[in-house]
Parts: structure tokens; C-alpha cells; sequence
């Protein structure tokens, strides 16, 4: 192999080659690039040479991508994306303090969000910008400072810090338990009463879903055959709870994100503490691999980890 073929691409050509792959039009992609068309042709011509190989086939009113072009194409786009990322995150830095958070939108909408208000109120000249997304996200992405990560114990690399387990409990607003009380709505003093209501199940397809549905508990709790007068079945956590505020059924909710809402009195455990179901999943904190070491991204990582701690307590962790 010569050292012709092992030689890196300069990023120049590479811009070039993507506007006019993505826009399908040298004239637009050289209006995109601020640059005249003539010099979009010579770059690309230039990276065809380095290649050996054609990456457009050039009609009289139309360009189409070779198959060496869409090869490319597929390999640039990240490429891109990732020094992209890497820039704003430079040009940030240089700006107002920013911490990047990456979680699953539930956890961030039900626990985080409700606490962020006293973190910024003590330390108001951090930005925090949140990202929610329900899918694994890469723990290099420079994007990224800190992850928040609902998980076996297993899945997590050595630098995670534990924030709190997970523990699952039935809840119902204050208005549909009273009514069951004074014999206005279907009793709910035990398991079995549920036979009579409508239960809210999170339509989740990852493994967790073995220990966070109404099957598993009604298992534990000697239902296993327990039908009830209706499902609703919602996708998200945050989802069901907003249902069971509503009065639309019983949720079996992550205590962790519902003990708020417990504490003022809007849901409640119909059949108590005992009734409570621990899972082997837990909530984690996770640095990010590329984070650079920062006076603000260590604030709110203690602030996290303090606010944990209170969230253990209430759990009868410690």
C-alpha cells in the first residue's frame, strides 16, 4: 500500500462534496458555501483524483451520486456532524458557563426539572441545557457532560455513581380514593379490588418492563389472574401519572418520580407501603467520556448527587 492511498482527505473538498451530494446542484451548493461554482467543481474534482474515482455522474441538467459518491456520502456525514458538535462546543466555552445533560424524558420532566429551579436560583450564571431522548446515548459525544441513565447495575461503565434504586408502587388521585372510601366508586382497600378498575401500563418494549408492569406486581401480590374492568396502555411514565392525576386509573408508578405528588397529597398508595415492589434497576450519573473537567460541571454534579441522597431517604434507602 503507498502512502498516496493512506493519505488523509483535507475537509475543504469534503464540505464541498457534501452540499453538492445533499443539494444535488453544484450552483446551490456553491451558494450555500459562499463560494463560485467553478471553485465547487475544482474541489470536487480534485477529491474524484485523490479517490481514483468518480463521485457524480454529471448530466446536462442533473447531478446523481456513483455508487463510490453514496460510499463516501455515508462515511462524511458524521464525519461532519461530530467536528460540527465539537466547534459549537469550543465557541460555547468561551461564552456563558454550560452543563449538557443528557436523560430520558420522563426522568427528566417528573425528577429533574422540578429540582433544576433551586440549582439555578443558587448559581444563576450556569446554563443548563437538557437533552431528553429514550435512547442509549454514545458516552463519548462531546456534546454531552453528564448522563442520566435508568439501568442494571451491569450496564454501567466504572465512573457511574448510583443516584437511587427503583421501587414501583399502585397510585391513584385523592378523588377517585376518597369516592372508593364513601362507596361512590369500586372499592380499593385490597389487590383483588382492582378487578373492578382501570389499570394504567406503561407500553414499554425494553427488558425492564419484566419488573415495571402490572403483571409482575399482581404476581407478587397473589393476582396472577387478575383481569381488570379496562387497560390503558401509554408509552411513557410521565404518561401514565398524568393519567392516574386525572383519575383515568391506577397507575403503578416509579416511586422515585411520584413522591412529590404523594407528599402534597394529589396520589396516593391505596394499598400502602407494604404494597411496594423493588426492581433490580436502578438511576445513574454517569460523566460523560469527553467532558472536560470544569468548575460548573462539578456544581451540579454535587447538587445532583445531594438531591439523590434525599430522593434514597424517602426511598428507605439510607
Amino acid at each position: 500500500m503507498n502512502r498516496l492511498s493512506q493519505r488523509p482527505l483535507a475537509v475543504g473538498p469534503l464540505r464541498a462534496f457534501e452540499a453538492v451530494a445533499r443539494l444535488l446542484s453544484f450552483r446551490a451548493a456553491a451558494q450555500e458555501l459562499f463560494l463560485t461554482q467553478s471553485a465547487v467543481s475544482r474541489q470536487i474534482r480534485a477529491l474524484e483524483e485523490e479517490l481514483g474515482a468518480p463521485l457524480f455522474a454529471r448530466g446536462t441538467r442533473h447531478v446523481e451520486l456513483t455508487a463510490a459518491g453514496v460510499t463516501l456520502q455515508r462515511g462524511v456525514l458524521p464525519l461532519l456532524d461530530r467536528l460540527d458538535s465539537t466547534v459549537r462546543q469550543i465557541r460555547l466555552a468561551r461564552g456563558r458557563r454550560q452543563v449538557n445533560i443528557s436523560t430520558f424524558a420522563s426522568f427528566a420532566s417528573m425528577w429533574l426539572l422540578p429540582r433544576l429551579e433551586a440549582f439555578q436560583r443558587a448559581q444563576p450564571d450556569i446554563d443548563i441545557r437538557i437533552s431528553a431522548t429514550d435512547h442509549l446515548v454514545d458516552l463519548d459525544d462531546p456534546e454531552l457532560d453528564l448522563i442520566l441513565r435508568y439501568t442494571l447495575p451491569g450496564n454501567v461503565p466504572a465512573e457511574a455513581q448510583r443516584l437511587f434504586g427503583e421501587v414501583l408502587t399502585p397510585v391513584v388521585n385523592t378523588g377517585l380514593w376518597t369516592q372508593s372510601r364513601q362507596g361512590q366508586a369500586p372499592a380499593l382497600a385490597t389487590p383483588a379490588d382492582l378487578a373492578r378498575h382501570t389499570l394504567l401500563e406503561e407500553d414499554d418494549p425494553r427488558a425492564s418492563i419484566n419488573y415495571s408492569s402490572w403483571r409482575h406486581w399482581l404476581r407478587q401480590h397473589g393476582q396472577p389472574r387478575l383481569e381488570p374492568a379496562r387497560w390503558i396502555y401509554l408509552n411513557f411514565t410521565y404518561q401514565q401519572v398524568q393519567a392516574a392525576l386525572a383519575g383515568q386509573g391506577v397507575a403503578l408508578a416509579r416511586l422515585a418520580l411520584v413522591l412529590e405528588a404523594l407528599e402534597r397529597g394529589e396520589l396516593v398508595e391505596p394499598f400502602g407501603a407494604a404494597a411496594r415492589v423493588s426492581s433490580p434497576y436502578a438511576y445513574w450519573l454517569i460523566p460523560s467520556r469527553a467532558a472536560q473537567a470544569r468548575p460548573e460541571l462539578a456544581q451540579l454534579q454535587e447538587w445532583l448527587l445531594a438531591q439523590a441522597a434525599v430522593s434514597r431517604r424517602a426511598l428507605g434507602e439510607e
